[in-house]
Formats: structure tokens, C-alpha cells, sequence
């Protein structure tokens, strides 16, 4: 087999059973239930619980994912809105510096360090 390609082995170690709750409106909540090699409940690690909504943007949705500090499924719901509003400003916050680094990195003619043509006028 060719060393181009990603190992794709799981990590038998950090297994874990996935039960998904939606309202079939706003978003979708993930409890990730840790799990051990037989598939019983590792007791040893927490449950995850993870948000999951999309935002309708000119560009078309935008996937938003987020950790809801919870410790059941109550408390999961609770906390959906603020975890999705402070994902929505995270990711805005990410778009905006990829466009700031975008708009640093236009070339300009002339500019040392930039390989092409080396041709200046004068």
C-alpha cells in the first residue's frame, strides 16, 4: 500500500456510540457516549454532548458545530442557542482574518520575494 495515503485506522481506545436528537426545525444535539472495545459504557471518560444548526448566508448554509458544556440531554437544550450564537460569532470572526490575510497577500508588481517576471520599469 502507497505512503500517499492518510492512515485510516480507528482509534480503538477513544470509541464512542452516537444518539442524535433533533427538532427537525433549528438543530440537531449529539450525545457522544464513550464506549469501550466491546462496546460497553467506559464510565472512566464523560459523555460529549455537541450542538449542530446552519445559518443561512448569500453564500448559501453555513454548517455550525459546536460543544455544549452539559451533563444531560435538559441541559444540552438549554444551552443550544447561546453555543450556537457564540459558534456563529467564532466562524465570523475565522472569515473575517481569511479575508484580511487574502487582502495582504495581493501581489504587487514589483514587490521583492515574489518570483515571475523580474522585469521593472522604470
Amino acid at each position: 500500500m502507497s505512503s500517499d495515503f492518510p492512515d485510516m485506522t480507528l482509534d480503538a481506545e477513544n470509541l464512542f456510540r452516537e444518539e442524535t436528537y433533533t427538532d427537525q426545525k433549528i438543530g440537531t444535539i449529539r450525545i457522544m457516549t464513550p464506549v469501550t472495545l466491546e462496546g460497553e459504557v467506559d464510565n472512566s471518560r464523560a459523555q460529549q454532548y455537541l450542538g449542530q444548526t446552519q445559518v443561512m448566508t448569500p453564500a448559501g448554509a453555513l454548517p455550525l458545530t459546536f460543544e455544549l458544556a452539559a451533563s444531560n440531554l435538559k441541559e444540552a437544550i438549554e444551552l443550544f442557542a447561546q453555543g450556537a450564537k457564540e459558534a456563529m460569532e467564532r466562524t465570523m470572526e475565522e472569515l473575517r482574518e481569511m479575508r484580511r490575510q487574502q487582502a495582504s497577500s495581493i501581489v504587487v508588481p514589483g514587490q521583492e520575494g515574489m518570483g515571475g517576471n523580474k522585469i521593472q520599469m522604470p
